[in-house]
This record gives C-alpha cells, structure tokens and sequence, in this order.
C-alpha cells in the first residue's frame, strides 16, 4: 500500500534466519521430548510388532501383487523382483488364471540387481510386443520415482532411465509418452523412442498451476490419452497409437466444472463425464470419433450422441472396466460396494450384490480387452484380499475356491446413518468382535477424512485386524468431504462448506456413543493429512467426546499454509480450500475452523502426532507451532482449575527423519 515501508535485503535475511533458527529450535526440543518419552512403551511396542508380524506372515500371502497377462505370458511383482510365467505350463491355480505358483516361474531381474536396494516398484507397463518393459522405483524418502525401461529377451538390459517420472504408457512397440514431476506437479509430457532414430521430444506443456497432467492407455490400446486435471476441472488429447508420432488431438477444450475421461471400443468414444444436471458421472458415446468432439452435443440431443449410463442419486462410481462387449463399473452407496455390468451386445444394465463387508477392491492389472471374465479382490480394513471373478457368460460372481488362509469369521460389520446438523444422512462402517460383551466399555477407534472428493481409506491393514482381536471397536464416518456418496458429497463438504464435515463427524460419534459403541472416555479418533483439519477442529469445539487423537502428517494449519503461495500446492489446493489472500470472506472462514487457529485453553484430549522431516506436501513448522500452542492451552487450563486428581493431556510429537507423506512399504508401516 502507498506508504508502507518497503523492507531492506537485510532486514528480510534477518527475517529468514530468525525463522529458521526458531523452526530448529523447535524441532531439537521435540525430538528430545520423544526420546524421554517413546522408552516408556518398549515393552508395548515389543508385544504389538510380534503381534502384527504374526498377522502378516498369515495374510501376506492372501495378497499378493496383481497380475498382467499378455496371451500366454503372465508378468508379476513379488518382493522386489519381477517374475515370468507361462500359462501352458501348468503353474496356474486352478480357479484363478492368475494365481501362480511361484517355483515355475522365472526371475526376469531384481530391483536390486538395477542397484535400486532401498526402493520398491511402483508402476509396470509393458510394451504391445513384449520386448520392453518400463518399471517406476520409489524410494521411502522421495515423492519422486525413477523409470527404468527394460529391453527384454535372454539376459534384460537397461535400455534408458528418466529420472523424476511420474506416469508412463506405450503408444506403441517403441514409443513411451511419459511425464515428469518437480515440485510436486506434472506438467510436461514427454515422447522417446528406442529402435532406429533414437530421440526423446517434448509434446505438451501445461501452463496452469492448477491442473496436474498424466497418462493413460484405452483399454483397447487404440488410444493413449494425455490427461490434464484439476480438483474440479479436465481436459484429454488423445494420440492415435497406430500414428503415434503425429500431434495429439484436442477432445474438448476445458470447461470450468466440468470433469471427463476418455475410452475406446469398437471405432467409438465413450465419454465418462460429469456435464449437464445432475452434476455426477454419465456415460455417453459418440460415433465419430474424427471429429472435434463438442460435449453440448449430449445437452442438445444431437443424432450421434447417446446416453449409455447414468449414475444413481448419492452414488460414487470407484473405478470402470471396459471389454470387447462389456463394461463393468464398482460403485459405492452408503458405504456399500456393488456392481453394474453393462451389455454391450444385449444393451442391458446388471447389478451384482457383493458380500456386505466388502469395503475396498483392487482389479487385476491390465486384464486383456477380449476376456469373457473380470477378475478382482475385495478387502476391508479387518478382512485380507480375497480373490472373486465376474464370468460375462455366465453372469455370476465366483469366490475364490480354495482358501489359501483362516477365514474372519468373528468380525461382524454395522452399517449406520448419522442425521447431521442440516439433516442430512451421513454413513458409518462399523467393526468389532462378534463375541465382545458389553460394547459400551470397548474402546472405540474412529477414522475420519473428509476432503478432495477422496473416501477414507478402508484396505486391509493388520493392526486393524490386531485390534478387533483385542476387543477393539472400529468406526469409519464417511463425511461430507470426501467422496463416498458421488461428487456432490465432495463439493457439500469443500471451500464454505468444510464446517459441514465437522458437523457430520460430531454427529457420527454421537450416534456411536447413543448406540453403545463405547463411550467418550474410551473413544479415540485417528485422522491422516488432510483429514486433521475436522479431527483437529472437533478437538477444539467437541474436546469431550474423546480421551485421545491419532494423527499422521496432519494438516492443521490451513490458513497460514493457504497464504503461502510460493509452496508447491497452494494454488493447486484453492479449489478446495478456497483462496484466502483475494477474499477476506474465505479468510474469516478457514479462520472459523482451522485447528491451529481456534486452540484456546481447556481440557484437551492426549494427542499423538506422527510427522516427516522431510514432508513436501504439509509443511513441518505447520505442525511444530500446533503442537507448541497445544500443550501451552492444555497447561493454561490445568494451572487454572485446580481440582485435586486434575488430568493434564499427553501432547507427543514423533518427527521421523525418514518416511514420506504417502503409502509406505510393509516394513516402514510396521515400525510407525
């Protein structure tokens, strides 16, 4: 502003070093807390990694890696290594194709072999041809991967090596497109080839912070398309895989709110998009895929477009597969798994009931488009990856023949509807013992998320299983937020609408507590990156409904965090969060909620924070000054009220040096 004094180069640097030496100061002073603290549970944690690398070594096999067949060849990840193996030989289970044993199989090579020790495989694609294959390697301590593409024969060779990549996918027998990340953002698309000119170019360039760029092959392979996305908005470019050295072709130029995917069958474009009313995912198909495809078409009834699918009221579509003359689709309602299987040939829509506990399921990696059978597994976070086929055929579900381990039959899974403060129903998955007496004395663990239109994460986990068999009841509160109930449970729970996810967690573990799951001093609630923000935030405005808060790389500081725009997901993250630096209304309503900014002193629950050192994404000041600020309001309040017995919370801070913001291998997950 006019007259404001501009700040000298020195008084900034001063500024900086002042910062920085505070940050370390903090952190030391933390890091020694922990080590005065953490002896305390020796003898605990002793008993409770026995315990998990008991469970472990009984499921681990129920869930190995996927695999991806080529005709007779079947390619699969186990321990680092990549394996080969014939299906005329013999080595497949009976009742799954892809089921292998291991001893017929040939090792192709090692991550260790590529001097890769300390990472683990995060993606595999394989060329039309089979003569190479691209792998992506992932250190713990990076959120950057490395591709390494193999040309395969006798003896794999190392053919090239991009470091930084994110996506990848062949166009063709030679043609890799890949992307490549910095800062956190993918925007640059690349091409290479590796028989006759070799050479690599880039192809497109995007240049809005907003959107995040990445690959994708059709299911036919007719089309690689280059996918740019934002929180809220999309845009594809298809390259024709026959022509993969021509410029990518435009589908639809951008519009604001409007999300689309591409696929491809039989000279067809099948359009998974979010345009016209209600805002939730239809499918439609054009025939003419030469031309400019304009998405007002749909709207205005033109001759060559026609409604394949629309999705129902409050229905999350989790993932499509398309086949030759099929396309099935995973939804989600309420918290309930199914799935609808589309007819191409009989233009009929089939909906398949999928056992009740069924929460998660993972699809086998690139299934051949002709197969008249769609395999997956399904889990949930108490019920290890079991292994089911849909037969197009037959129109049945088929469960795994063999069971290869114990089956949980002592769990049982509750499905409730929690009526938030504006009416509306939000679901609850419950766990526990189906033999525990007296539910209301069981200690409760609640799980809440609630952001970026993502569902919580409910994938089978150990410790998950280790504390039902202790007694433990386990919730998870789909909350307006996230994604459970379709796009429009997103956008209720996002920007000015974030306090309805708070609203809808009280209202979650009121209804658990009024049921007699538990009772407020034996619930705990555990929460990971942005899902802090609504724990965080009924920590402050609800502190007695629990005894104790779990957090894992938690983001609690969103005002201070959204007015830093030089950090790498700032502006990206506006969509969801809203932009506070342009409008003072968005700032005093982050400000209403956000957890570092509404602690005052009173009778806090214990916390427990798990923090990386290194953490790109929520930044560790963030979490050091919340912790700091914390324990001053928890020790405010008890030197105020000096009743005699007086609880003073546990506020613990476990900063590891080691460790990244995402999903971690077995190993690191075992020791946090």
């Amino acid at each position: 502003q006019e007259g404001t004094k501009v700040p000298s180069k020195r008084e900034q640097n001063t500024s900086i070093v002042t910062s920085d030496l505070f940050h370390k100061n903090l952190l030391k002073s933390e890091q020694k807390n922990w080590n005065n603290i953490s002896p305390t549970y020796k003898a605990m944690t002793k008993r409770i990694r026995e315990k998990l690398e008991e469970l472990h070594d009984m499921y681990a096999l129920n869930s190995g890696s996927p695999r991806m067949r080529f005709g007779q060849n079947v390619y699969f990840e186990e321990n680092g290594c990549i394996f080969l193996a014939k299906e005329d030989d013999g080595v497949f289970a009976v009742f799954f194709s892809y089921v292998i044993c291991e001893g017929n199989a040939e090792i192709l090579f090692s991550v260790e072999d590529l001097g890769f020790s300390d990472a683990f495989i995060q993606r595999i694609r394989i060329s039309p041809d089979q003569s190479y294959m691209a792998i992506s390697l992932k250190s713990e301590n990076s959120e950057e991967a490395t591709c390494i593409i193999m040309k395969l024969g006798n003896l794999p060779v190392v053919e090239k090596v991009i470091p930084s990549a994110f996506s990848f996918e062949w166009a063709a027998n030679d043609v890799l497109y890949y992307t490549t990340q910095k800062n956190l953002k993918c925007q640059n698309v690349f091409m290479t080839t590796f028989t006759y000119q070799k050479h690599t170019k880039l192809v497109y360039t995007e240049q809005d912070a907003r959107f995040f760029v990445d690959l994708y092959c059709t299911k036919d392979r007719r089309f690689l398309t280059i996918n740019s996305n934002s929180k809220t908005t999309s845009e594809v470019w298809l390259v024709d895989c026959r022509h993969p050295f021509e410029s990518p072709a435009l589908v639809q130029a951008r519009t604001a709110g409007v999300i689309y995917h591409i696929e491809h069958r039989k000279d067809q474009l099948y359009i998974l998009t979010t345009y016209g009313e209600p805002a939730e995912y239809k499918a439609i198909l054009t025939d003419n895929y030469t031309h400019r495809i304009n998405l007002d078409a749909y709207c205005s009834g033109k001759e060559n477009w026609q409604l394949v699918y629309a999705l129902e009221k409050k229905t999350k579509l989790v993932d499509f597969e398309m086949f030759s003359d099929d396309c099935i689709l995973f939804l989600k309602n309420a918290g309930h798994l199914y799935l609808n299987v589309i007819s191409f040939v009989s233009h009929s829509v089939q909906p398949i009931k999928l056992p009740t506990w069924a929460c998660e399921f993972e699809l086998e990696s690139h299934p051949e488009h002709s197969t008249s059978t769609c395999y997956f597994q399904l889990s949930s976070p108490v019920h290890p990856p079991k292994r089911f086929a849909y037969s197009f055929k037959e129109n049945n579900l088929i469960e795994q023949a063999v069971q290869e381990v114990p089956i949980i039959t002592n769990c049982h899974t509750t499905r409730l509807l929690a009526k938030s403060k504006d009416e509306a129903l939000v679901p609850i998955t419950v766990f526990h013992n189906k033999n525990s007496k007296e539910l209301h004395r069981k200690p409760l663990l609640v799980h809440v998320y609630g952001a970026y239109g993502i569902d919580l994460n409910m994938s089978f986990k150990e410790e998950k299983l280790m504390l039902i068999e202790e007694g433990w009841i386990l919730a998870y509160c789909h909350v307006r937020g996230g994604g459970e109930q379709g796009l429009s449970w997103h956008r209720d729970g996002c920007q000015h609408n974030k306090l309805k996810g708070l609203h809808d967690l009280r209202a979650c573990i009121t209804l658990l507590h009024q049921r007699g799951f538990s009772q407020p001093r034996h619930t705990a609630l555990a929460a990971a990156s942005a899902g802090g923000v609504l724990a965080g935030a009924l920590c402050n405005t609800d502190p007695a409904l629990i005894r104790a808060l779990v957090l894992q790389a938690p983001f609690v500081d969103v005002l201070n965090t959204m007015m830093k725009t030089h950090l790498p997901l700032t502006i990206e993250e506006q969509e969801e969060w809203g932009n506070p630096l342009e409008d003072e209304k968005c700032m005093k309503y982050i400000k209403s909620y956000c957890p570092y900014q509404n602690i005052k002193p009173q009778c806090y629950p214990s916390v427990f924070i798990t923090a990386y050192e290194n953490d790109e994404r929520v930044p560790l000041t963030g979490i050091l000054q919340y912790v700091q600020k914390l324990r001053k309001a928890a020790l405010d309040h008890a030197s105020r009220i000096s009743k005699k017995g007086n609880w003073i919370p546990n506020i613990i801070l476990d900063v590891q040096a080691d460790g990244s913001h995402c999903d971690s291998s077995w190993e690191h997950s075992l020791n946090e």
